[in-house]
């Protein structure tokens, strides 16, 4: 097998088995905090709001700092890092006796365990220059995966064996991660940036600064942004509170709520993997304008109808909202590259990625808040019209292309 084969499947496979394994504790905060003591509503949904969103926050703000590193020092040792990281901090949370705790560790898993970034960048690195789109492809075919898979992993295993036993298995699962990229991933150094690491991070701020500023001056780019923000804003502010929401509907223990809620984020998942190529084909027929609109709409209409108060609905409603909502991640970057000159593409895609992030950072602990509120059908209503709304200010149509302003003078300093 070729190295650049080799390096493709063990990461990969780290990346599927790593989705897996975070995707499996999740949903499931909301029954770990009663776990540890919290038995008021309210509590409960601020709280699980607070640690759902904690990790993306602090990710969010070191990813560009690990990037930087990961430049000078090795990819590989930064996806190493990553699994090792995951290892040890949510291992720990098993052991956590007060939401303090898991606070504390969540915190830390997202400052040392951002692995998808890394991945891509150690695949790419090693791959054929004709098979980077493919490639990256896969690893987002990994993640996607997982994500299907792992909270039914996770419901199961904390219906049988304690949401505690969820976070040891996530433990073992990204040291055998961790091991298969040691053993397999190769790099090739000489890729490596041989700059002054204090001068290589001031100018990372510099340009990234620079290509922010000129985004948001494009009003496609900037209304492009909104409806990113806030179908990520949707996800992030619902997901922690769906067990809450699933119990105010269904008769019965526990137990069936947490399956029934995995059912819940399993299929809608599923259906979102399914449904992105099939976004990525509408944006580039009629122009990724005009489909994220649709997208941000459609998204907006699901989410409203799983405010009614019947279980079988509200299934029914988070399939449809999670093959929507596949069009804000096709869609977006598609508008992005279309706006954008190809040397000024990677920076496009990183605000449109931050957005996504600090949008679900945000949202989780402010969904938690309002649920305690307003009910968790208010969260819901109030995440449609805040979609509804921000599509109103992008126009549909084919992107003129090409327009982010100062492109050329940008590009050449």
């Amino acid at each position: 097998m070729d190295s650049w084969r080799r390096t493709w499947w063990s990461v990969w496979t780290a990346n599927f088995v790593t989705s897996i394994g975070i995707q499996s504790f999740l949903p499931f905060f909301p029954s770990l905090l009663e776990d540890l003591g919290l038995h008021d509503r309210a509590e409960v949904a601020v709280w699980a709001g607070v640690l759902y969103g904690a990790a993306p926050l602090s990710a969010a703000i070191m990813s560009p700092l690990w990037g930087s590193l990961g430049d000078r020092y090795g990819r590989k040792l930064m996806v190493l890092r990553s699994l090792a990281a995951i290892t040890v901090f949510v291992g720990l949370m098993a052991f956590a006796t007060t939401p303090w705790q898991l606070l504390v560790l969540r915190l830390l898993q997202g400052m040392f365990s951002g692995f998808i970034a890394p991945s891509a960048t150690l695949v790419s690195i090693a791959a054929p220059a004709g098979t980077q789109g493919r490639i990256a492809g896969s690893l987002q075919t990994a993640m996607a995966a997982g994500s299907v898979v792992g909270p039914l992993v996770g419901g199961f295993a904390a219906t049988h064996a304690g949401v505690g036993s969820v976070f040891l298995g996530v433990s073992a699962a990204s040291t055998v991660a961790f091991a298969l990229v040691l053993a397999f991933a190769r790099e090739d150094a000489t890729q490596r940036r041989q700059v002054d690491g204090k001068a290589s991070l001031r100018q990372a701020v510099r340009d990234a600064r620079r290509d922010f500023g000129d985004l948001w001056a494009n009003p496609r780019l900037r209304a492009g942004l909104s409806i990113v923000f806030w179908a990520a804003f949707a996800l992030g502010a619902t997901s922690p509170i769906l067990e809450l929401h699933v119990r105010d509907l269904v008769s019965g223990s526990t137990e069936d709520a947490a399956l029934m809620t995995s059912l819940l984020f399993s299929a809608s998942a599923l259906v979102n993997l399914l449904a992105m190529p099939a976004w990525g084909r509408h944006g580039d027929s009629v122009g990724h304008g005009r489909a994220l609109v649709r997208s941000a709409l459609a998204s907006s209409i699901a989410l409203a109808i799983q405010a009614v108060p019947v279980y079988g609905v509200l299934l029914v409603a988070r399939v449809l909202f999670g093959a929507a909502l596949a069009g804000s991640a096709a869609c977006s970057f598609g508008l992005a590259a279309a706006e954008t000159p190809v040397e000024r593409r990677g920076g496009a895609f990183g605000i449109v990625f931050s957005a996504r992030t600090l949008a679900a950072a945000i949202a989780a602990p402010l969904g938690g808040w309002l649920a305690g509120r307003m009910g968790v059908a208010g969260v819901l209503l109030a995440c449609a019209a805040a979609l509804a709304w921000s599509a109103r200010g992008l126009r549909g149509g084919p992107s003129a292309g090409q327009r982010l302003p100062n492109a050329r003078s940008a590009a050449g300093g």
